[in-house]
């Protein structure tokens, strides 16, 4: 699997800055990934135009790829993921780990951020529309790891995305934002109980991130 491929593939179709990367995983090996590339931008809606009446830009939707490449543990991924990290110069990698949301017990705020997690942003089962593209199984996904649990990657890259602009100083950084593999960073074993937040610290920042 190589995900910074696929991501400079996409910046070069898509032309905009990258907020975040996010990728998902059902709790069982060898299933596919469900990787959400969030753009920075504005678009308008419509091409309407209507004679005194300014139509508001919205938010550029994400676009949603597979990754069907076989893998045999989540080492393999949290490897995948730190090199894609790495190379657009993410200073962080977070990985959380959460329980299935059709167990006894689990709360509406997990079967929300359950379905956050597959990029599914709609309200009441309407089809939304915050995707820009998608040719995904994500829905049969969602509902694995409602059963079965899931892992969710997050990472902000800098080279090819808004954080750029930000110009920290940090020694690992080549002049376009990137770094030049390999990560010197090992991934750590899954958290006991399957449940979880682990953060791997690729680079310097000096400011603090928001997520939106």
């Amino acid at each position: 699997m190589d995900l910074f491929d696929r991501l400079q593939e996409q910046i070069d179709i898509v032309r905009l800055p990258l907020f975040a990367v996010t990728v998902t995983a059902a709790a069982r090996v060898n299933t596919p990934l469900i990787a959400i590339l969030h753009w920075h931008g504005f678009r308008r809606a419509t091409r309407l135009v209507l004679p005194g009446i300014e139509i508001p830009s919205r938010p550029v939707p994400g676009s949603a790829l597979q990754l069907d490449a076989p893998w045999y543990s989540f080492e393999t991924v949290d490897a995948m993921l730190l090199d894609a990290a790495w190379q657009t110069g993410a200073w962080e990698v977070e990985r959380i780990e959460q329980r299935g949301c059709n167990m006894i017990g689990a709360s509406a705020a997990e079967a929300l951020a359950c379905r956050q997690a597959f990029g599914d942003y709609g309200l009441h089962g309407t089809p939304d529309a915050q995707l820009l593209h998608d040719d995904t199984d994500r829905g049969e996904l969602m509902q694995l790891a409602a059963r079965s649990g899931y892992l969710r990657w997050l990472f902000r890259p800098v080279k090819g995305g808004l954080w750029f602009s930000l110009n920290e100083p940090d020694d690992t950084l080549e002049a376009d934002g990137g770094r030049r593999p390999p990560c010197p960073v090992p991934p750590v074993p899954r958290r006991a109980g399957g449940r979880g937040r682990t953060v791997y610290r690729l680079g310097a920042v000096h400011r603090i991130l928001l997520s939106r």
